[in-house]
């Protein structure tokens, strides 16, 4: 009986997070040139300036912490394996050294993971860096991550 209770307590929590970063991004993004974005095969764009914008569009709720705390991601390094992207990321902006920066960087890794065109998401270690030593113990025992050096990934 607990079980359920506390499942059904967790799923709308969920919902209600869902719908309320939803709401927020539907305040800052214009939904037309979102959704010409999320349609744009991403190795037409892979070295331009609108892989960013089409990643983040591929975003689900993280989405939503990444603008309303004035961050971002950037790309590293990007490969392009069998017709797939296999990315390492930054973050940018507020959210370096943030203490939600762990379930955001799960959250960008899982949500453009989904998508048929990326094979892999890995951050830069450089981004490690940015942390205090209890941050980075933190972010490397329980962030379901990667990080990789750029200079010698692969």
């Amino acid at each position: 009986m607990d079980d359920d209770l506390v499942a059904r307590y967790a799923a709308e929590a969920k919902a209600a997070m869902e719908a309320e970063a939803q709401r927020r991004l539907a305040e800052v993004v214009d939904p037309v040139e979102d959704e010409r974005l999320r349609n744009i095969c991403l190795n037409d764009i892979v070295h331009s300036e609108h892989l960013v914008p089409a990643l983040l569009a591929r975003l689900g709720a993280v989405r939503s912490a990444l603008d309303g705390h004035g961050g971002g991601i950037e790309v590293a390094k990007v490969d392009v394996v069998a017709g797939e992207l296999d990315l390492v990321l930054d973050l940018t902006g507020a959210c370096l050294s943030c203490g939600a920066a762990p379930g955001t960087l799960e959250g960008v890794k899982s949500d453009l993971e989904r998508d048929g065109e990326i094979q892999r998401v890995r951050f830069s270690s450089a981004l490690l860096d940015t942390f205090d030593e209890l941050g980075k113990e933190f972010i490397l025992a329980h962030g379901a991550v990667e990080f990789v050096d750029v200079a010698s990934s692969s």
